[in-house]
């Protein structure tokens, strides 16, 4: 989302939102079949506050989809005020809290959310309603971190030379990114989102915003709409991946992107190569090469479905967020907060203070 699309989105936003009032995102709850309840918190604080703060949160998809339904959103800015601002193409939605220079900034985020394992048959021709041409459209755009042209074009023309179909276009990237990347544990978060740097200068170690932005712009770059899925781990995996899931009801280290590419015929389509590269690294004992069994079973499921034990915030790139100084961020998925002194690092735990807890209710 551009700086101007992000500004007009929010030209009509209130200012002082009540402390602590609750703000339901969708009204709709999905039935019980297959589906899972969880409440997730966020709770943030600044440390060494320095004069104004501003403190930013991601909440939960902001739209129904066959794999999450969020049913609520409520938070409270101790000391400040707060609301939630939405952009409905990116389903971005951003709980934006501001404190006086003599307060102690504390943000609290309870969301609650309804996810169900999602899956698409892809052996079978299937006649899914035909996606909006302006989402589609939105979706092929190349962003400051994810160009499609040059070499990500070059590359994904050599990655799908002889397919000629979607599906087929769409899985020789896939097979392409998982043969061609590897997990790189030394990376900060979820690694920088710089394609065009991995692809120019050869390093093709990254973490899930690297190896999924590199799908996202490869399939873009050869007409396939495709988009991050930025998130959070939520739960253990029932399938048996101890690297895929939590171990405890802590996520505040758990957040994860994921892709989706669109195929007609078949809707959004769900996939993950940089999880096949996690299982590889970590699933224990480690190191396992992509033919190993249990890899094998990754790469195959990964393209086509999830296990939701991971809930989704947002789609968006290049994210600015309403009132800062600073420049865009090139993803949104880690509390965020700036102060008179500026931009505060979310990974320094010394000046920035928060955890995000999980408990299944249903």
């Amino acid at each position: 989302m551009n700086r101007r699309d992000f500004l007009r989105a929010n030209g009509s936003i209130c200012a002082g939102w009540a402390l602590s009032r609750a703000m339901p995102v969708l009204a709709n709850t999905p039935s019980a079949d297959g589906w899972r309840t969880f409440e997730v918190v966020t709770k943030v604080e600044l440390l060494k506050p320095d004069g104004i703060g501003h403190i930013w949160l991601p909440a939960p998809l902001i739209r129904n989809t066959p794999y999450q339904h969020t049913t609520s959103t409520r938070f409270i800015a101790e000391g400040g005020t707060a609301t939630l601002i939405k952009d409905k193409q990116s389903a971005l939605g951003i709980v934006s809290a501001m404190y006086p220079a003599n307060a102690k900034p504390m943000l609290a985020l309870t969301s609650r959310v309804a996810l169900k394992n999602y899956s698409v048959d892809l052996s079978s021709r299937r006649t899914a309603p035909a996606g909006s041409q302006t989402e589609l459209n939105y979706f092929l755009q190349p962003s400051q971190y994810v160009p499609t042209d040059g070499i990500v074009k070059q590359t994904a023309l050599k990655a799908t030379a002889g397919a000629t179909t979607d599906i087929e276009k769409a899985r020789a990237i896939y097979e392409w990114v998982v043969a061609n990347t590897f997990r790189n544990p030394k990376i900060r978060g979820c690694g920088r989102g710089d394609i065009r740097f991995m692809l120019e200068s050869g390093d093709m170690g990254g973490k899930c915003a690297d190896l999924n932005a590199l799908y996202v712009g490869l399939a873009r770059s050869v007409g396939l709409p495709a988009r991050h899925v930025y998130g959070l781990r939520i739960a253990k995996s029932d399938l048996g991946y101890k690297s895929l899931g939590l171990a405890t009801d802590i996520a505040t280290k758990g957040q994860h992107c994921r892709a989706e590419v669109y195929l007609h015929g078949y809707g959004w389509v769900p996939v993950d190569p940089a999880d096949v590269r996690k299982v590889a690294l970590e699933e224990p004992p480690g190191n396992r090469p992509l033919s190993d069994e249990i890899v094998s079973r990754a790469r195959n499921d990964l393209f086509g479905s999830w296990e939701m034990n991971w809930m989704a915030y947002n789609y968006a790139h290049d994210v600015v967020l309403p009132g800062s100084a600073n420049k865009p961020l090139v993803y949104f998925m880690y509390p965020q907060a700036e102060t008179s002194g500026g931009r505060i690092d979310p990974f320094d735990p010394d000046n920035f203070k928060y955890e995000i807890t999980v408990k299944e209710i249903s």
